[in-house]
């Protein structure tokens, strides 16, 4: 069976509806930022082609919004690249986490499920399941759910993004509206913070991004991140020794 034949029996099955209701309260938001992100690609000077391309391919809102003043300062693409890496490395966690429900895919609908996968739909999706089923039927369920939940995540991102673009020279950057999206992952972060070790990551995160905010070519994003991991790490190994005795 092709991808597109999978995605089709997905589209019929109860669960893609399900899962495309349980982002729509999260759309507004996502599609301002979206809206944003297209007038503020375009307005740092990329060429139409370039706007398409880094919103469509790239589809990483927090990625793309730290690289685009890189590449308006002229930062070396080391710099560029090393920021987009730190900013995403979350999603080697998703991809980890999500891995032993998507392995009985083939390697196409694998890496097509893998490009769609975002903040709110990791989030939706391991809510909602809460581990791997057991036989064909409930992971079709899942597989319909993600899908759902993905769709909507992507047309709420790419279509305002595209009326961004299209829309830059009329929309200015000051109606602030990428806020709703910084809003919206506040709102992801405060309910993934559901151990004490997640709220210390986050604290440490913004603690040292607030701190380390004069860093030239938003290398307080990098760093900020580099010290969150560093010190939840620590407090990891730390505590299997401190519960032995």
């Amino acid at each position: 069976m092709s991808l597109l034949q999978i995605l089709r029996q997905d589209i019929r099955h109860p669960a893609f509806a399900e899962g495309f209701k349980a982002l729509l309260p999260a759309a507004p938001g996502i599609a301002a930022w979206g809206l944003m992100t297209g007038v503020a690609m375009t307005k740092a000077g990329l060429s139409l082609t370039e706007t398409i391309a880094m919103g469509i391919l790239v589809f990483a809102g927090s990625a793309q919004l730290a690289a685009l003043p890189l590449l308006l300062a002229g930062a070396p693409m080391w710099v560029v690249l090393a920021t987009a890496f730190c900013v995403n490395l979350r999603f080697v966690v998703f991809s980890a986490h999500l891995r032993p429900y998507l392995m009985h895919m083939p390697l196409p609908e694998r890496l097509f499920r893998g490009y769609l996968c975002a903040d709110l739909t990791y989030m939706l999706f391991t809510q909602r399941f809460a581990a791997p089923a057991p036989d064909e039927a409930g992971r079709r369920e899942q597989a319909a759910f993600l899908w759902g939940n993905s769709s909507c995540n992507w047309l709420s991102w790419s279509l305002p993004s595209m009326l961004g673009v299209a829309l830059a020279q009329v929309i200015p950057q000051q109606w602030g509206l990428a806020f709703a999206g910084t809003l919206a992952l506040i709102g992801i972060m405060c309910s993934l913070a559901s151990t004490r070790l997640r709220v210390l990551s986050a604290a440490v995160a913004g603690a040292v991004g607030v701190v380390a905010y004069a860093l030239p070519l938003k290398l307080n994003i990098v760093l900020a991140i580099a010290c969150a991991v560093v010190v939840c790490l620590v407090m990891e190994h730390a505590r299997p020794k401190a519960a032995a005795p």
